[in-house]
């Protein structure tokens, strides 16, 4: 079975034969020591270091499949190498080009992903109220702002909407978390650590579905909710947003409350606050656990994991923009 590979260190990448190579090279230029990965064992790359390669890599590791996904030193997302799209096809792209072009279509499609996005907050919310923690105005606000979606104008006004549902969610986490204050959503740079968190694992979510995204006929530049833009993959934000909420949000819930990460796992500096090695790492490996857990899905009546949730999610927009079935977003149901 394929998997992800994180590459925390800065180092050279190289082959031989059919497997990958990759060598850390400290600060002085010292190679540590080498790490051999089977290349028919890799789904991606994820590189938090710089990356020493040539064309010849990216050619071979185009051939194979497998992505690069680049982050700078602050955990910005920088971009990705995609091996040539394979799977795109006319008429898919044809048809997701009308029904963002068709105002109705579209604003269908968007106030989805916003219901989607605003059941599973709400879950969120209610599995913390039955423990304890008294979030009952912010569910009353969140349902009130839900009930609006279906009679958005247009996408400006549901994007307000969305907003709102928002900043009454991330209001509640002072609640949910027992020894971390959010202190509202600060981003570019994260002024604290449950932001820097936030902002992480946000963006770890948005590669996980342009990944999935990419093994689908659908073109990640042709989005719905959030505006396509020049240089960025918008239709992954718009996926994203269904899944922030059980894949991100309930994992930091779990690493703070259960002290997994600690202080001493984020650089605090005087006007931002970012994840130390060892903070991405705990992060990631709380991410993958995640990914791998599995459901009994109600339809297909076998146990499916997370990860080929996003995935599912994928063919069920292809086949509503190929006017097969009508597109209902994922809503957790347990």
């Amino acid at each position: 079975m394929k998997k992800t590979y994180y590459l925390f260190n800065p180092g050279r990448l190289s082959r031989r034969d059919n497997t990958l190579k990759f060598t850390p090279v400290d600060e002085s230029g010292r190679e540590g020591t080498p790490k051999y990965i089977p290349v028919e064992g890799v789904s991606d790359l994820y590189c938090f270091g710089s990356l020493d390669t040539n064309s010849a890599m990216y050619n071979f590791l185009g051939k194979a499949g497998i992505s690069v996904h680049f982050f700078d030193y602050y955990e910005h997302y920088t971009g990705s190498f995609c091996p040539k799209e394979y799977l795109l096809a006319g008429k898919m792209q044809i048809e997701q080009t009308r029904h963002h072009l068709a105002a109705s279509k579209r604003l269908t499609i968007a106030q989805k992903f916003v219901q989607g996005a605003g059941f599973n907050i709400l879950k969120n919310l209610k599995y913390y109220q039955n423990r304890g923690r008294d979030l009952a105005s912010f569910l009353e606000k969140i349902e009130l702002l839900s009930a609006q979606v279906d009679a958005a104008p247009d996408i400006p006004g549901l994007m307000g909407i969305e907003g709102n549902i928002r900043q009454y969610y991330y209001g509640a986490f002072d609640q949910i978390l027992k020894d971390h204050a959010m202190e509202g959503r600060s981003k570019q740079p994260p002024l604290n650590e449950v932001n820097a968190l936030i902002s992480f694992g946000n963006m770890m979510c948005y590669t996980l579905c342009l990944d999935q995204i990419y093994h689908t006929q659908l073109n990640p530049t042709i989005s719905y909710l959030h505006e396509p833009g020049y240089r960025r993959y918008s239709l992954a934000l718009d996926l994203a947003e269904i899944f922030k909420p059980i894949l991100v949000d309930r994992t930091i819930f779990r690493l703070l409350n259960k002290k997994e990460l600690q202080s001493k796992d984020f650089d605090i500096q005087v006007n931002r606050v970012i994840l130390k090695e060892s903070g991405k790492k705990a992060f990631i490996r709380a991410f993958e656990e995640r990914l791998n857990e599995t459901i009994k899905h109600r339809t297909l009546k076998k146990h499916v994991s997370y990860k080929h949730l996003v995935k599912l999610e994928c063919y069920k927009l292809s086949k509503h923009i190929l006017g097969m079935e009508t597109y209902q977003p994922f809503k957790i149901w347990w």
